[in-house]
């Protein structure tokens, strides 16, 4: 008997509605000062709460780890009673909802919270984020220079992670995703580009996992393996110049080195920006490597997820930009209607601004 998009799945103790996830999309409209989730976003996801499952959209753990304004933090008692009228909307829907834990990394600028971004290495690449322009708008503005992470530095941050997890449990959500992926700290850590440090957590491939290893480990320990799920793209260079050839062998290091673990999911995001393509070959090797949810997301179409479910290498499908303009993706589809397109202003409404192009739809 074959499987279905808009079957029920369990994942943990959790029980979704069918296998159709709303994807992480940074949408900036965080109430300041205090970068506090609101009303307008407690209606934006209870809106789409016909999901299986529901990502929030990248929570920083901590001010350094803010790389873009009007983002909603997940590290005061203002953010954690914000992001309760969340949770709250989206389950008195019957939804699902994990919140995304986020470190950008070097993805950052001095101009967002006032410190020197932090990285593997101080290594400065072109790139832009989402910050106070000079007359005192928001715009796109240059990153910072980082400073190279010490020892301390690092369980800092490992130990932001667990108090962000657990910050996540007080406000109600179902669960984490932890952000590993898309040039932000964690897949810093992971590329020889970005990582060029001596020490444990550089050079081999053992030590550049380390860090995401031990992440995943001390939230899972905190709040429950069943609860954390983790994001990877290692196809995807964002603001990468080159690919590393590494990162499919690392991957697969990865994988092995996670799978007792029992993770909720792994995340897998592919098919934006710069990629590379996976070949059906990889995606057999991951699943011998990792038996549990794998979790699908970029360029993905009904018939696309329903191909992957069939062939068993992974189990949940997660869509973006059609949750921007589709609130009700999931019953759209399950009625094979077309979907909403994009209207051709939609970039002016991304990031920032008010219900326009974030709940009108």
């Amino acid at each position: 008997m074959s499987l279905s998009l808009f079957e029920p799945m369990s994942l943990g103790s959790l029980t979704l509605k069918n296998r159709i996830v709303m994807a992480p999309m940074t949408r900036s409209r965080a109430t300041q000062p205090g970068n506090i989730p609101n009303d307008l976003m407690a209606e934006y996801y209870a809106q789409r709460a016909s999901a299986g499952l529901i990502i929030t959209e990248g929570a920083p753990i901590s001010p350094v780890a803010r790389g873009y304004s009007l983002t909603p933090g997940i590290y005061t008692e203002a953010q954690i009673a914000g992001w309760q009228k969340v949770t709250q909307a989206v389950h008195d829907r019957g939804g699902k909802i994990f919140i995304q834990l986020w470190h950008v990394g070097r993805r950052s600028s001095t101009a967002i919270e006032g410190l020197q971004p932090l990285a593997p290495s101080a290594i400065k690449e072109p790139d832009k984020v989402y910050g106070p322009l000079p007359n005192g708008e928001l715009g796109m503005i240059d990153t910072t220079t980082p400073k190279a992470m010490d020892l301390s530095d690092i369980q800092t941050t490992v130990d932001d992670f667990v108090i962000a997890a657990k910050n996540a449990m007080r406000a109600g959500f179902d669960g984490v995703e932890i952000h590993g992926a898309h040039g932000y700290l964690l897949d810093q850590f992971m590329r020889r580009y970005a990582n060029q440090r001596n020490d444990i957590y550089g050079g081999t491939i053992e030590n550049r996992i380390r860090l995401t290893v031990e992440v995943c480990n001390a939230v899972a320990s905190a709040i429950g393996s069943d609860k954390v799920g983790l994001r990877i793209s290692p196809f995807v260079t964002s603001n990468y110049q080159t690919h590393d050839s590494e990162m499919p062998k690392l991957t697969l290091a990865l994988l092995k080195t996670l799978a007792p673990l029992q993770l909720a999911y792994l995340h897998l995001s592919e098919n934006i920006g710069n990629n590379q393509t996976i070949s059906d070959s990889f995606r057999k090797q991951m699943r011998v490597l990792y038996p549990h949810p794998i979790m699908l997301a970029g360029g993905l179409t009904h018939h696309r997820s329903e191909q992957f479910l069939a062939q068993g290498v992974a189990e949940l499908f997660a869509f973006g930009t059609a949750y921007i303009c589709n609130p009700n993706l999931v019953e759209r589809m399950a009625q094979n209607q077309p979907l909403t397109r994009l209207p051709n202003n939609a970039h002016n409404t991304f990031y920032g601004g008010g219900k326009e192009g974030y709940t009108d739809y």
